[in-house]
């Protein structure tokens, strides 16, 4: 419609007024200046017809007006559809809509605000916002909101509100200010969504990225963080701190034997039992792998910390019950002290675990605490660890030979290629200093296979002057052993040299067989194939398992140089040696003892069946040049 109702009653009265006060006044001043009534008559007929011409021009303007104002303005049927069309939108969209008039009164709100915040929509037509406040924020808070508000005519951000059952969320909101025509404000609108999944998943990572997912226990960063708030209190009130580092003994075996879900399922109930040991003022952490860690923040005495130790060793000594099975596993554990060995979380940690190898190398299951030795043991063994790589590189390692005898008549048979380092300052460094951390860096298997190249090159020398030698023995580290590509690189050492495979003789630890008995079978299995001999070194130091033993393709056993060393007075020692030989014998492989240093020891030896021996007695290890080939002394008086 053009005009309104109410405008046109408006309109009608003012142009009736003004009719009245036309006819009144042309009237009054017709009659005061003419005197004929012929001319009052003619005047006033005149009268009539200007008021017809300007009430005709006054309807032609206003028409013209709203004509122009109706082309400007899109037909009523598109106003219709685009209201319709923002409506459904409105009522349609996921975010939840509020709007408020001027004065903060909401007057409406779309359907998922009340799906959002429970509420209906006659619970809070005519309420003010304020009905959905938490009590988290200050009023500094709105403060602020209402100063962007006016400022900007706009403010986002993350505000918690409550929802109809007491709950409090949290929202990411934005709210704009609406003006009318004369740029009054009419109205506010607030656009909100329920950011709860959110915050939750933000949790959850912050959980996982400082908790085990295993153990749900701290992880290593978590515990660091810890360790260095709880030393910085220690530092501040004067108290001592311990923190015990703890590694399960032989843990391997269960994930090899067992499988990794009994693994973890054994992991999970450490956690459990440790946690059940301490109380508060203590943290345990899951640092990897079979680690776990302790920090206790009132244990100043050596003796406290000792303490915890044997608690936490005797807990372990319990059976583990889990799906009908009872397993049985001990713990070795490094000690160290705030602020006696350390200062930072960090060197406390190194503290720790250099006080855990020592524990170890000492037998396993039992604790061991931090000294400066073995501080100054670390330090070594990352120089030597530094100056072996160079080692290798400055072709400082040198084969040195140790000659192998037959035991019924003293013939030299074959002989042992051991490394060695010739060290340009220090002179020529024990194996036992180097070998060690050769095998913890992984340069072991360079080292090997090195040697490989060096001793095969040499025995083909030798047979080409005419020495007569049945074998060379090259040890065979677990780290070369483990590799794939130990049976190419056998076979390409063999190619380059042209030594032939039947006088190759490779000693695998007992250790580095049992660790994994299928894969240690088809590397065997595949050395054989070259054609060279196999030999089981250090036997009776593992846990050979005599079904997989008869399994192995292997032709010779060399018994441990420690039950050598008691013969033949050691009962033990004896009984040992004298079984690992009937052993051997029953399953047609030849016995060869190594560490033989006494012809006593010798000769207990062949009265027992022994077929071969190596040892100072015979000969010690030299370079190929210094090698005596002669018959060594007859063993038998």
């Amino acid at each position: 419609m053009l005009f309104s109702y109410r405008g046109a009653l408006r309109a009608g009265l003012v142009y009736l007024l003004l009719s009245i006060v036309w006819l009144q006044l042309s009237q009054h001043l017709l009659i005061n200046f003419l005197d004929e009534p012929a001319d009052i008559l003619r005047w006033m007929q005149l009268r009539g017809y200007a008021w017809v011409a300007v009430s005709a021009l006054a309807l032609w303007l206003l028409c013209a007006r709203f004509a122009r104002a109706n082309l400007l303005q899109p037909p009523l049927k598109e106003n219709r559809e685009r209201l319709r069309q923002a409506a459904a939108v409105f009522d349609c969209t996921r975010e939840g809509v509020l709007v408020t008039d001027a004065k903060g009164v909401i007057v409406h709100v779309n359907r998922a605000f009340m799906e959002i915040t429970g509420y209906t929509r006659e619970a809070v037509i005519g309420q003010m916002p304020s009905l959905f406040k938490s009590g988290r924020h200050s009023s500094n808070f709105y403060q602020q909101m209402f100063q962007s508000l006016e400022r900007a005519g706009e403010w986002s951000g993350e505000i918690w509100n409550r929802r109809k059952s007491g709950e409090i969320y949290p929202q990411w909101q934005t709210i704009r200010v609406i003006h009318d025509d004369l740029g009054h404000v009419s109205h506010y609108v607030a656009v909100f969504s329920d950011i709860s999944a959110i915050k939750d998943s933000e949790h959850e990572l912050a959980h996982l990225a400082h908790h085990d997912p295993l153990t749900d226990l701290p992880n290593r960063l978590l515990f660091t963080d810890r360790a260095e708030q709880a030393l910085a209190s220690a530092q501040t009130h004067k108290r001592g701190c311990a923190l015990l580092l703890l590694d399960l003994d032989h843990f391997k075996i269960i994930n090899d034997s067992l499988g990794h879900n009994v693994g973890d399922q054994l992991l999970k109930l450490v956690g459990e039992r440790l946690q059940g040991l301490f109380g508060p003022g203590v943290t345990l952490a899951r640092l990897g792998g079979d680690e776990f860690a302790v920090l206790a923040e009132s244990c100043p005495q050596v003796a406290q910390a000792a303490g915890l130790a044997q608690r936490i060793l005797d807990a372990m000594r319990q059976p583990f019950t889990f799906d009908g099975h009872q397993l049985f596993i001990s713990a070795s554990i490094g000690i160290s002290l705030f602020p006696s060995d350390a200062l930072s979380a960090e060197q406390l940690l190194r503290n720790a675990d250099s006080a855990l190898f020592k524990a170890k190398r000492a037998g396993r299951e039992g604790y061991a605490l931090y000294t400066e030795e073995l501080t100054a043991h670390a330090q070594n063994r990352v120089e030597i660890a530094s100056e072996l790589r160079r080692a290798l590189e400055q072709q400082e390692l040198c084969v040195y030979y140790q000659p192998v005898h037959d035991l019924h008549d003293s013939r030299l048979m074959g002989v042992e290629a051991l490394v060695r380092w010739q060290h340009p300052e220090r002179g020529l460094v024990p194996p036992g200093e180097f070998i060690p951390i050769a095998e913890r860096t992984g340069l072991i298997a360079e080292i090997d296979a090195w040697v490989m190249h060096e001793a095969c090159r040499q025995m083909c020398q030798w047979l080409a002057d005419g020495t007569p030698l049945g074998f060379i023995a090259i040890n065979v580290s677990s780290r070369l052993f483990a590799r794939r590509e130990l049976y190419d690189q056998v076979a390409q050492v063999l190619h380059d040299t042209g030594l032939d495979p039947a006088l190759l003789e490779l000693e695998v630890t007992e250790s580095a067989v049992m660790d994994d008995p299928e894969v240690a079978l088809e590397q065997l299995h595949r050395l054989r194939e070259l054609g060279l001999r196999l030999a089981i070194d250090d036997f009776g130091t593992g846990y050979s398992s005599l079904l997989r033993l008869k399994r192995l393709p292997v032709q010779k056993l060399k018994i441990d140089q420690g039950f050598v060393a008691g013969l033949p007075w050691d009962e033990d020692d004896a009984a040992i040696v004298r079984v690992v030989i009937a052993l051997a014998k029953s399953m047609g492989m030849q016995v060869h003892a190594e560490g033989i240093e006494q012809v006593e020891q010798a000769r207990f030896l062949l009265e027992h069946a022994c077929d071969l021996g190596q040892g100072y007695w015979f000969g010690r290890p030299v370079p190929a040049q210094e090698i005596d080939w002669s018959r060594a002394p007859p063993i038998r008086s």
